[in-house]
């Protein structure tokens, strides 16, 4: 076998293959390049749309989350309700119990309406004895104000100390969703003044909330507001209660679960079967409402 060489290797000749070859690579040319244009059209199409969502949350965010309602004093007032402190100054709507008021709860409602949606709060804890402040945010219902975790913890503190200075102790600290939060939030400065914490549907850091329903987007870096229970409760010191609807699909219950597993001693957990993030309410019963509420003023001692 003769031994190969650059001299036998360049006189070896297949002289048709590159013509074939060539008249091949230019015939799929043409459809190669069409393709190749149309997916980098459709991967900037896909960037766009992401970069459009990602200016519109940031942008737009305060929208995704406060949903106020506007209305006057007088079409909140209503009911055995009245306003608090005064018409001039409202903060909030009040209800006192039949008898002498055993505490004074405050109640912190979610993000959408306004206060005198929640008088179900009133009609439910005045027969437990308790004298019911239904608070409400700036910007919603007849308030004044900016939107917006600064300004509503702001306005949450002032409530919760004026409330303090008017009626003393004992003063409990009731959240639904939004309001877990901004009670949570509320509470850091305030702690000497209350007895306990009633947290419903609440959430352990609101970006885990945000990145639940928007699993695709860096909402960590895009959030503004924060609303971080665990570190704002992590030294509370107070009895606190943390209930989650079963089967929430707006803050689902794991996030409760999570605020929970953060807290010191004493806490509670409690969960509501087969409830969804609206309509926990109706599945409550006085027996409940009483063992709650003696749970946070018994241990608050």
């Amino acid at each position: 076998m003769p031994a190969f060489s650059e001299k036998n290797s360049r006189s070896v000749s297949i002289p048709h293959l590159p013509s074939r070859l060539s008249r091949t690579i230019s015939a799929r040319s043409p459809r190669t390049s069409r393709v190749q244009r149309l997916l980098k059209l459709a991967l900037l199409g896909v960037l766009g749309f992401y970069l459009l969502e990602l200016i519109g949350i940031s942008m737009f965010q305060d929208n995704l989350l406060y949903y106020p309602e506007r209305a006057g004093v007088g079409e909140m007032t209503s009911g055995g309700l009245s306003p608090w402190p005064t018409a001039e100054d409202f903060r909030g709507l009040l209800a006192e119990p039949n008898g002498p008021a055993r505490a004074t709860a405050i109640v912190f409602h979610g993000n959408a309406g306004h206060a005198g949606h929640r008088d179900f709060y009133a009609n439910q804890l005045t027969r437990l004895g308790l004298r019911v402040i239904l608070a409400e945010y700036p910007a919603y219902g007849p308030r004044p104000g900016e939107l917006g975790e600064k300004s509503l913890v702001a306005d949450a503190a002032q409530t919760i100390a004026l409330a303090h200075s008017r009626y003393g102790e004992p003063l409990l600290i009731i959240g639904e969703s939004l309001g877990a939060g901004v009670a949570a939030a509320a509470s850091v400065g305030q702690r000497a003044a209350i007895a306990g914490l009633l947290l419903f549907t609440p959430w352990d850091r609101l970006e885990h909330v945000a990145s639940h329903h928007y699993p695709m987007l860096p909402v960590k870096w895009l959030l503004r507001d924060r609303y971080d229970s665990v570190a704002h409760l992590a030294a509370i010191g107070r009895p606190v209660l943390v209930v989650v609807a079963e089967e929430d699909r707006i803050v689902p219950a794991r996030f409760g679960r999570a605020l929970y597993e953060s807290l010191a001693e004493p806490r509670q957990l409690a969960v509501i079967k087969a409830a969804d993030h609206n309509d926990w309410f109706d599945r409550l019963d006085d027996a409940w409402w009483r063992q709650a509420i003696d749970f946070l003023l018994i241990t608050a001692g």
